[in-house]
């Protein structure tokens, strides 16, 4: 049956293509070992699956540097491999949705090739091309994200191209319409191939200021400037990203996918301090993205305070749109790592986390292995792949620790990985968090994640309803639920100590509903919650 807002409230699970599961032998994940993994992601009782880049690339950047977007990489399988992974999805009763990288292709792409090579050939401005200044330096003071300056100089045309990544990343110029009109029509290949929606790369880079004004300096303490290993950090990005012109794009692209059943969309917005205010332009009116995630709850603050602010600013600005909260993923420390301090339980910070993740109002997206509560893996030097880590070693050491292989039998080679060389080491410290040892341990966290989202399935509250804060001490919160007549207190503890949360008097009436795991008690109107406790009942 059609179910248009099956995203709404959805559990969205991330795979990492490259390193969930290898059935070739060559040491890298690929389509047919997706598929042959579903029936474990089926089992967690999420709604959909992601799937990180799969398309044809020269891997400058793992598979965000596309050269066709309609064909998939050899290294992943074939269009087959890929049709026969949407239809066993399908039977399991999962969405798919896949990656979109819009903002740029790979310097390989026929028409990035074409349009390097002269300043008038069909496609010369398909991408962002300027002349440089009298004294032969870039044209703005732009920077890009893996570091140094944003453009590059081409010999051919004696011009620089912008781009915000890699410069095997150049940007697409989507001020021309030509453009747009050439990645829709990418869109539709997918969306007439059965996929559910789509995850959209870096959605707030797709226009740069025609009139190429420089970015100015952001306002930073002399500490915030200390702590930071990147530049592009020191720049108030109002030039290069977020331009108001991508508005009228989105619209374009939502209209679109209205045009099919049942499709959806999720937009990675990546802007700083103005992340919220960016999620609510692109998720508001019904007409642009149908929800956004940024990187508020991806970062190390963990308190109850750093959450309440998120929940009350998107609350605040974000009227009828949408937000899909998220913890981990492939371009940050996995936060099991990131949120445990000395002397904590790991396994108790993982079950915290799913607790609250499942409590949020919004959608909620999970990353490969944190069902397994796999820390980040410390890697060497000489076994990174990731360019912007190796750029930027050793102050900052890069993704890879995020992107090692999935562990899926202890006793085996690799985890049972592979059969061969993995393209990155498989630590022992994940080996034995292994997925076969946790179906066998009732205990285990890959268990708790499954009756954590089994629970959040059964109330309606949960998944769709309103949200209210409370007002508490210390480095607790706490809020409410409700749908219909159905109202539901949800409460943390993030303190290393214990806590006490005094209920005024319309709540006084709780009764426990059975959080999995949840270690909170309601004493003569007083809920006392145990270091990283956690909570959830019916207010009478």
């Amino acid at each position: 049956m059609s179910n248009p807002d099956w995203w709404r409230g959805a559990v969205i699970y991330q795979v990492y293509p490259r390193s969930f599961q290898d059935t070739t032998g060559d040491g890298s994940g690929d389509l047919r070992g997706i598929t042959r993994r579903l029936g474990h992601i089926a089992s967690l009782g999420v709604d959909a699956v992601w799937l990180s880049p799969f398309f044809a690339s020269p891997m400058a950047d793992m598979g965000y540097d596309v050269s066709d977007y309609c064909a998939v990489d050899p290294m992943f399988g074939t269009m087959e491999d890929f049709d026969a992974l949407v239809e066993e999805a399908h039977r399991l009763g999962l969405k798919v949705i896949i990656d979109q990288v819009l903002s740029h292709s790979s310097d390989r792409h026929p028409w990035f090739v074409e349009s390097r090579s002269s300043r008038n050939n069909p496609k010369s401005d398909w991408y962002v091309w300027a002349d440089p200044k009298p004294d032969g330096s870039p044209p703005t003071n732009w920077m890009s994200v893996f570091g140094g300056p944003a453009w590059e100089w081409d010999s051919v045309r004696k011009q620089y191209y912008l781009h915000n990544f890699l410069a095997a990343q150049p940007d697409l110029n989507f001020h021309n319409p030509d453009v747009q009109d050439a990645l829709l029509t990418v869109v539709r290949f997918w969306l007439d191939r059965g996929v559910d929606g789509f995850r959209l790369d870096t959605v707030n880079y797709y226009f740069h200021d025609r009139q190429l004004r420089d970015n100015p300096p952001r306002r930073m303490s002399r500490r915030q400037r200390e702590r930071e290993t990147n530049p592009y950090e020191y720049q108030n990005h109002l030039y290069d990203k977020t331009r108001p012109e991508n508005l009228g794009f989105l619209r374009r692209f939502r209209a679109l996918l209205d045009s099919y059943e049942d499709r959806a969309s999720v937009g990675e917005v990546g802007d700083g301090p103005r992340s919220l205010k960016t999620l609510a332009a692109y998720t508001s009116g019904g007409d642009k993205l149908h929800m956004c995630y940024t990187f508020d709850l991806l970062g190390p603050q963990f308190s109850a305070e750093h959450v309440r602010s998120c929940i009350t600013a998107f609350e605040t600005r974000v009227v009828d749109g949408w937000v899909c909260w998220a913890f981990s993923n492939h371009d940050v420390m996995r936060h099991v790592t990131r949120w445990t301090r000395q002397g904590e339980d790991p396994d108790a910070v993982a079950a915290f986390s799913i607790a609250l993740l499942a409590c949020l109002r919004g959608s909620i997206c999970l990353y490969q292995g944190e069902e397994l509560g796999l820390q980040e893996a410390a890697l060497a030097f000489e076994d990174l792949r990731d360019p912007y880590g190796i750029r930027f070693w050793p102050g900052y050491k890069g993704r890879d620790g995020a992107r090692t292989p999935m562990p899926w039998e202890a006793g085996k080679a690799a985890a049972g990985f592979t059969t061969g060389k993995p393209w990155l080491p498989v630590p022992e410290a994940h080996r034995v968090r292994a997925v076969d040892r946790q179906e066998a341990d009732e205990t285990s966290v890959l268990r708790q994640y499954r009756r954590v989202l089994a629970f959040r399935r059964s109330w309606p509250a949960l998944v769709h309803g309103d949200i209210s804060l409370l007002a508490t001490g210390g480095d607790t919160l706490a809020f409410l639920r409700s749908a219909g007549n159905e109202t539901l207190l949800c409460a943390f503890n993030f303190a290393s100590t214990p806590a006490e949360v005094k209920l005024v008097s319309s709540l006084a009436v709780v009764e426990s509903v059975g959080l999995p795991g949840g270690t909170g008690d309601v004493r003569g109107g007083v809920l006392q919650l145990p270091p990283l406790g956690t909570f959830v009942g019916r207010v009478g």
